[in-house]
């Protein structure tokens, strides 16, 4: 996707102070962030298949915009490619990286901006075509609705197709997240000021159009979301930045920042099954997934520090403040790491 740069750094300067780094974790993380092709690649021997981290090895997914963990397969991560490709989703095998199965979605029409993957209950996967870099061209947008399939191979499976509107108006998103109780559809607006999070009904309609209203506020410029295999525990990534929230009931309430990656355009996250680790993606050919504890452990329980990292960083996110010197230089060595990227992509396009 095309984005203007200058926005972009503007929105990367909010995120990278938000972030709960140190100057030496941001530098780990953007070593990480440039090695993690080659360090991810290949089997993981520690725990669920993927939890350590993998590389998408498949040439037919440059653009990896959405990351949902298998509950039918352990060690299964569903994504997809972004605006422009046709109507596939990709199981991709957490221990090699290579894919297994290929899912083509019938019953549907032409895919337009395709930002989102997401598990609901009865192992049923949404994929959420509701992405409009336009910022509000289309008057409605859609939610497809599969069955996993029981066998990994290579096959075609008809879609339900959801026309979802917005009660406020149009709006760009990338952020689709399904209770794994409830099987309740919630959508997180993607807007560089904060976003929301929209409810949607308790039951989608396929006939007719599907209303998602604003309930709760959203600190961050979102990519991706996903709920915590208990459904507890609500973590919100940006490109640089992350939040999560205890899910309460649908009355979010903000607990810590996450330790995102630094990478070249994140814009996918998903809790491992045992809701242990946060596998973050990118974009890009041979894009790496990254892993990181999840706040609190498995199933998403609150962390006695009530943060990601330290206490003193969970106590300094829910109040919104308090940079130190060592934070600001780590945030400003974010941002230039982060213009360098986005630059030699623009060059390259170019070129």
């Amino acid at each position: 996707m095309c984005r203007p740069l200058a926005l972009l750094a503007g929105a990367l300067l909010v995120s990278a102070f938000a972030a709960p780094a140190t100057t030496a974790s941001a530098s780990a993380d953007a070593a990480a962030g440039a090695s993690a092709g080659s360090a991810a690649r290949g089997a993981r021997a520690d725990g669920v298949g993927g939890d350590g981290g993998f590389t998408i090895e498949d040439p037919r997914i440059k653009e990896s915009s959405g990351l949902a963990a298998s509950r039918l397969h352990p060690g299964i991560y569903w994504t997809h490619n972004d605006s422009g490709y046709g109507p596939q989703i990709y199981a991709v095998d957490g221990r090699t990286g290579k894919t297994v199965a290929t899912v083509t979605l019938s019953g549907i029409g032409k895919p337009r901006d395709a930002e989102a993957i997401s598990m609901g209950p009865g192992n049923q996967i949404y994929v959420g075509d509701i992405g409009d870099n336009l910022g509000g061209t289309w008057p409605y947008v859609w939610i497809y609705k599969l069955p996993e399939p029981k066998v990994l191979k290579d096959q075609t499976i008809r879609a339900t197709q959801y026309v979802v509107k917005y009660s406020d108006g149009a709006r760009n998103a990338e952020s689709l997240v399904v209770h794994p109780k409830t099987g309740r559809v919630y959508i997180i607006d993607k807007n560089e000021n904060g976003g929301h999070l929209f409810e949607g009904p308790a039951h989608l309609s396929a006939t007719g159009a599907n209303i998602f209203r604003p309930i709760a506020p959203v600190d961050l410029w979102a990519t991706d979301a996903a709920f915590s295999p208990d459904g507890t525990q609500l973590a919100v990534r940006g490109y640089f930045g992350g939040i999560y929230y205890d899910w309460n009931g649908g009355r979010i309430k903000r607990e810590g920042t996450l330790d995102v990656p630094l990478q070249g355009q994140g814009e996918s996250v998903t809790y491992t099954i045992d809701g242990r680790k946060l596998l973050y993606g990118s974009e890009g050919a041979d894009s790496p997934v990254q892993a990181k504890d999840a706040p609190g452990g498995a199933g998403g329980a609150k962390s006695p520090s009530g943060g990601g990292g330290s206490q003193a960083s969970g106590e300094s996110a829910k109040r919104g403040g308090g940079l130190d010197g060592g934070l600001k230089t780590g945030a400003v060595a974010v941002v230039l790491a982060a213009l360098a990227v986005f630059g030699l992509r623009r060059l390259r396009r170019r070129g």
